[in-house]
């Protein structure tokens, strides 16, 4: 590929452990004298700890955050902010958190600082969601990008090894899902690629010792990469679906990335050999699909949607909704086509691969 487009995210990255701390730099850099500090309830402790770094000039702490970002959170945030008279925020947690400081950009203009706390990369994308009456709305929009993040591997170290690895799952997703993109390109691909085995090698490491630094340290350089990804390209199938299936069912985001990505990548990548092999290099491996799969099983994620809490009867519904407004995608999928992935995962049965190929 030697004609293509690629579009830079302008982003202030402050990398490495400790750099929460570098935190009141980032706000005075960005003119902030009164910023709202948000995170879920789960993770108040960070945020206080992040308002006290913050000092006097902390407008004060929203700890309501919540997964796939309800509308009327985010309206009762915007509310909390505008009362407290914020002129930014901080968003100190992972997708949900930042998912909300989004929101508020969207809504308000204000900047947003954010400090991640896991993989999802949310913090390196435009995209924004919404939740409302059972439907996840999503969109680009440059406005709510973050104009600094801080990525502090030592946030990551209190994460559980569980969320830990289907946090990485769903960043490595990203990726697969960039590679064979429309808007794809080398400058992406090699994104991927480095971001794909940086996690491949990460996750199992800090599954057997939670708090190895350099393996969290790994991990969320690669969520950094494999974010940046998503950011610069065109969402596919993948994505599609587990934003229906979390902004319908409520399923938790991150597994829903983990149990699905096998399948979709399974439908896809023979219609996609430049992905494949870029993930056959990064993975070490002939069978990226199967190797996905057993390798999130090894390590003690979900291996079924069943498991995650949908049923067969549910099927009918992401069907229709994923037919009605579909993505872009490497191959056409039909609504057989859609039925047959969903009803793999759910069983958690993915068909072997045959391929006498090896690791380019």
């Amino acid at each position: 590929m030697n004609t293509f487009t690629y579009e830079a995210v302008p982003m202030r990255v402050v990398f490495g452990a400790g750099s929460l701390d570098r935190l009141p730099q980032e706000a005075e850099r960005l003119h902030l004298h009164r910023p709202l500090v948000l995170s879920t309830p789960g993770q108040r402790d960070l945020a206080e700890r992040a308002a006290a770094l913050l000092g006097d000039s902390c407008a004060g702490v929203f700890a309501e955050a919540r997964m796939h970002v309800p509308a009327d959170v985010a309206a009762k945030a915007l509310e909390v902010a505008r009362d407290v008279a914020a002129d930014g925020c901080v968003a100190v947690g992972g997708g949900s958190t930042i998912g909300l400081g989004k929101a508020i950009a969207l809504k308000s203009g204000l900047p947003v600082i954010s400090a991640p706390t896991t993989y999802a990369g949310s913090e390196m994308t435009p995209i924004w969601g919404l939740t409302e009456n059972g439907r996840k709305q999503t969109g680009r929009d440059r406005s709510v990008l973050p104009r600094s993040v801080v990525y502090d591997p030592e946030l990551t170290l209190r994460l559980p090894v569980d969320v830990s690895v289907t946090s990485g799952f769903n960043a490595i997703a990203h990726a697969v899902e960039a590679l064979y993109a429309p808007d794809a390109s080398p400058i992406v691909s090699l994104m991927a690629e480095e971001g794909v085995r940086s996690l491949a090698t990460a996750l199992p490491a800090l599954t057997a010792d939670p708090h190895d630094l350099d393996a969290r340290t790994a991990a969320l350089r690669g969520a950094w990469l494999c974010g940046s990804c998503l950011g610069a390209t065109t969402m596919s199938l993948h994505h599609k679906l587990c934003h229906i299936l979390g902004g319908t069912f409520d399923l938790p985001h991150a597994p829903v990335h983990t149990v699905l990505l096998p399948y979709v990548a399974s439908f896809n990548l023979p219609t996609a050999p430049a992905a494949e092999r870029v993930l056959r290099r990064a993975l070490a491996t002939d069978d990226v699909p199967g190797h996905l799969a057993r390798v999130a099983t090894q390590l003690g994620a979900p291996r079924s949607l069943d498991e995650l809490g949908l049923t067969e009867n549910d099927l009918t519904e992401v069907i229709a909704q994923a037919q009605r407004r579909p993505y872009a995608n490497p191959r056409p999928v039909s609504a057989d086509d859609v039925r047959a992935i969903l009803t793999d995962a759910l069983r958690g049965t993915l068909a072997p691969r045959a391929s006498s190929r090896s690791p380019e």
